[in-house]
């Protein structure tokens, strides 16, 4: 029997498996990217507690009470080993665990929502191929009229808006892209925007800023508004804030927004922070003065931010 047709088979085949191999570690990659951009690693590790990565038990303080961060992690006991592709991207994209229930909004899916379905497929990819951490969920500590879940059915209804993102044809594609990553997996307007009684967003103010953040922190304007914002923030001082946190005036970022660079933003791209500072430098300009705010003809952030 003439071997050599065989080996050329067998090579053939070799071959067809890297290709096929090539577009998963791509995958995996770029799942490492919006899991970045994302800051899953800023909630779903408790760092300062000595947490394995993705284990959760991040304690979110809020008005309405407190909440901790769940396991990501692809432990089938207590992390998200047991779920599907189909129940991921569920919860991104509608805010419902697999059983069908509401999530909080503390999980900031109001954003994620916006994800495309590639990404959410490439951030799948990403997570389940991380090691696996055994850790039981903390039950949140909540006041007892806000422990029944089927009332978020009608908070969604009032302030939740189902994506994904949809391109706006007046603009340009860098602006686009900047939104996306913005109003997105950046979700910027979850720490930015204020918020009401109820917990929604206050639309009217989005990005402006608000006293009342996470843990109470003063969390900065960053619309264009020359007196409050960043409206006198030329792009480089953006791009390079966002890059390695330093602001205008020579002093680095603190607190929230550092853990936001050093986990996330300083391994995004050139062309991804230059959307972003180009979306933010396109936002209407709002007027809010947050309190806190260290002023300066060059800068006007929050000192604690």
């Amino acid at each position: 029997m003439n071997k050599a047709p065989l080996l050329l088979y067998a090579g053939l085949l070799m071959s067809a498996g890297s290709a096929l191999a090539q577009p998963h570690l791509d995958m995996v990659a770029h799942g490492q990217e919006v899991f970045r951009m994302a800051g899953c690693e800023n909630c779903h590790t408790a760092q300062q507690n000595g947490s394995q990565p993705m284990a959760g038990g991040v304690e979110l303080g809020t008005p309405l009470g407190i909440f901790y961060t769940p396991n990501i992690s692809p432990d089938k006991e207590t992390g998200i080993g047991g779920w599907s592709e189909n129940d991921f991207r569920r919860a991104l994209r509608e805010g419902r665990r697999p059983d069908g229930a509401n999530y909080y909004p503390s999980f900031p899916y109001t954003s994620y929502t916006n994800l495309s379905d590639q990404d959410i497929q490439a951030l799948w990819a990403y997570m389940k191929q991380a090691a696996p951490v055994r850790q039981a969920n903390k039950l949140h500590q909540l006041p007892w009229y806000l422990r029944f879940r089927p009332l978020l059915t009608v908070w969604k209804w009032l302030f939740f808006k189902r994506g994904p993102y949809q391109p706006d044809p007046a603009k340009s594609v860098e602006w686009n892209r900047g939104a996306y990553l913005v109003r997105g997996p950046g979700h910027c307007n979850e720490c930015h925007t204020e918020r009401n009684a109820l917990g929604g967003l206050d639309i009217k103010m989005a990005l402006a800023g608000t006293n009342h953040g996470p843990e109470g922190v003063h969390i900065p304007n960053i619309t264009p508004e020359p007196n409050t914002g960043i409206g006198k923030w030329k792009t480089a001082d953006l791009l390079e804030y966002l890059k390695t946190g330093l602001r205008p005036d020579g002093d680095y970022v603190g607190g929230l927004m550092a853990e936001m660079i050093d986990n996330g933003l300083k391994y995004q791209s050139g062309v991804d922070l230059k959307a972003i500072a180009t979306y933010l430098s396109g936002v209407p300009a709002v007027k809010n003065l947050v309190i806190g705010h260290k002023r300066s003809s060059h800068k006007s952030m929050v000192e604690d931010y």
